[in-house]
């Protein structure tokens, strides 16, 4: 009974995996076939036009650059230090035991709650305004339960043995965490900061909620600046009734989907040197 009902499971996993590959392959396949002729270096350098054979996706991806960047720059430090607190250090105080109740709860929050809540504090109670600053503070809020807990979980993967060793050898707790802990599980971190990231990167509700443009005939100069992303500019151009803005969706798809892709072959080669490093 017990190897028949693994063979089951076993058929419906490789079913599941079959059918969301062939899913995404034939989005991909749909994605290309309308795009890949519109992609050119004067659609990666054009700005905004409302001529479709004129626009361009510079300003967008300037902008998805930007936000991306300032949300990891955010996110990083505030994760892992909430995440080495709850591991290291507050494992039995009644703080850390109300923030990993909430923190699956705020992981589950649709998005364009988080919206609301950027809105709500950093556009008008802290005074950012529609700009870069508020967008990246917005995302670095709705990625940072995934980065604590996927920063956790690699904090936990370090052997108890190193801990141990460095406390024999006179380090202190901190010194402990930061010369050995902290380096043996940086690859995890970095793998959680990435799928955090990429959720990130696709999110649209909540930028629009707390009022990046549409229409932004300009890149961001600085984190104060009025700004859009990919994914906003794409629904804008899905939304238009010709069909060449069609064609320039399709092809800022593939440039989504292209630094995605940049994004996730850079953490793995990361990935991969620390882990060499952490063996020698």
């Amino acid at each position: 009974m017990k190897s028949r009902a693994d063979l089951v499971f076993r058929i419906l996993a490789l079913s599941t995996l079959v059918f969301s590959l062939g899913t995404l392959a034939a989005l991909v396949i749909d994605v290309l076939t309308d795009g890949a002729d519109r992609l050119s270096w004067s659609f990666l350098t054009n700005l905004a036009s409302r001529h479709p054979e004129e626009a361009g996706i510079f300003h967008a991806l300037a902008g998805s650059i930007w936000v991306i960047v300032l949300t990891a720059m955010l996110a990083l430090p505030l994760g892992v230090s909430a995440a080495v607190y709850l591991e290291e250090y507050g494992t039995r105080s009644r703080v850390a035991r109300f923030i990993e109740i909430n923190l699956a709860n705020l992981a589950a929050v649709p998005s364009i709650i988080y919206g609301l809540l950027g809105l709500g504090v950093f556009v008008r109670l802290m005074g950012m305004g529609r700009s870069v600053m508020a967008g990246a503070c917005t995302l670095a809020l709705l990625v940072l339960p995934v980065v604590i807990l996927s920063t956790r979980e690699a904090l936990r993967t370090v052997p108890g043995s190193i801990r141990e060793g460095s406390y024999a050898l006179g380090a202190t707790r901190w010194q402990t965490i930061w010369h050995q802990v902290l380096p043996m599980a940086f690859p995890g971190i970095l793998t959680g900061l990435i799928l955090s990231l990429s959720r990130a990167i696709g999110e649209t509700a909540p930028l629009i909620t707390l009022g990046a443009l549409t229409y932004v005939p300009f890149a961001p100069d600085g984190i104060w600046s009025p700004f859009t992303v990919l994914p906003i500019q794409v629904f804008n151009w899905v939304s238009r009734p010709q069909a060449a803005f069609k064609e320039n969706a399709a092809a800022g798809i593939l440039v989504l989907m292209g630094l995605l892709l940049t994004m996730n072959a850079v953490a793995v080669l990361l990935r991969d040197r620390f882990q060499r490093q952490n063996r020698t």
